[in-house]
């Protein structure tokens, strides 16, 4: 049995689809690219695959990188934010050797303005061998 409070919290989300319903994989994989909640969102790891489910950049994390960054951005766009929102974010690379051309596109994505918390994690494999950088954020929007 659920609590009244779950039920609120549930009836005031909103699942985020800036591809469309069937946008990246999200269906075929069970989950939402992003949810806003009360204001909140929060952004699932970003690959770096186009609104066409093409891999970008194989074998390059800076094309990657800015790639999994437009992703970020079109999700915190469905619910209405830019990056100024982001509080947090994780950042997930397969090689050490990465951090700093991704650093570099962290960097150019949020423009010199503060920068949200970060937590930087190597790791040794992705969801797809050719996944080189993930990112997911929380985000904190005005309420319409």
């Amino acid at each position: 049995m659920s609590s009244p409070e779950s039920s609120d919290a549930r009836a005031s989300r909103r699942l985020l689809r800036p591809y469309g319903p069937d946008g990246h994989d999200a269906p075929r994989f069970a989950y939402s690219l992003g949810v806003l909640c009360g204001g909140m969102v929060f952004i699932a790891g970003q690959v770096a695959r186009d609104a066409a489910g093409r891999l970008i950049g194989p074998a390059d994390p800076e094309a990657q990188a800015r790639q999994v960054y437009e992703n970020v951005r079109a999700v915190l766009a469905d619910a209405g934010g830019g990056p100024g929102d982001i509080v947090a974010t994780t950042t997930y690379i397969t090689d050490r050797a990465y951090r700093e051309p991704v650093t570099a596109v962290r960097r150019s994505f949020f423009d010199g303005a503060d920068y949200p918390a970060n937590t930087l994690v190597i790791v040794a494999g992705l969801g797809l061998p050719d996944y080189l950088v993930e990112v997911s954020a929380i985000a904190v929007v005005p309420r319409r």
